[in-house]
């Protein structure tokens, strides 16, 4: 089967995914400025959130643009991204009623991380499927900033204990390095 259905599937999910964290800031309680210094953490978690959803969706796209065909594996290992990626507005609540605290800061590494290894196993189940000699194949190669984002997450996920606030930057930085889809992907989209 082609892609087209599996896109706009998840397409829809994440629609929905980023509907819901908005639906989750409350309005702040006063009339300046100075009423969102409170809501200011779950803000900037829901940013940071927006952003990492973003990258995901914008990933995913290409990624599907250069795919042929997708079988019954593509779509349970889709399945499983969009699973990890609808609890990321569980975690921004409990961030928001608990504060940038070691566990919640954890669990949305925790939330990242799995999201990522998913991201990973679905390109792993696209090549197999497509060959290693498809477009997808050449264009991800050995996939540094894949294996490396995991790495940073695992790392801030420990971190988190110890210090929550140096998790939080590691995310914001793994969210940095892929603020940029892939060059290789979009040089093969215009093919």
């Amino acid at each position: 089967m082609d892609t087209a259905r599996l896109e706009a599937f998840t397409d829809g999910v994440i629609a929905i995914i980023i509907t819901i964290m908005v639906l989750e800031i409350h309005v702040p309680q006063g009339r300046d400025l100075a009423a969102l210094k409170a809501d200011l953490p779950v803000l900037l978690a829901y940013v940071l959130s927006y952003v990492n959803v973003g990258i995901f969706w914008n990933n995913h796209h290409h990624m599907l643009h250069v795919t042929e065909r997708v079988n019954g594996k593509v779509l349970w290992a889709n399945l499983v991204l969009l699973f990890w990626l609808s609890l990321v507005p569980f975690v921004i609540r409990w961030i928001d009623e608990a504060g940038f605290a070691s566990a919640p800061t954890a669990a949305y590494g925790v939330v990242l991380a799995c999201g990522a290894l998913s991201y990973t196993n679905l390109q792993a189940q696209l090549i197999a499927l497509n060959g290693p000699e498809s477009r997808l194949a050449r264009a991800t190669g050995s996939d540094f900033k894949g294996k490396l984002s995991i790495v940073l997450y695992l790392a801030a996920i420990v971190l988190a204990f110890v210090q929550p606030w140096a998790a939080i930057l590691i995310y914001v930085a793994v969210a940095l390095i892929w603020l940029v889809p892939d060059s290789r992907i979009e040089s093969l989209m215009k093919k």
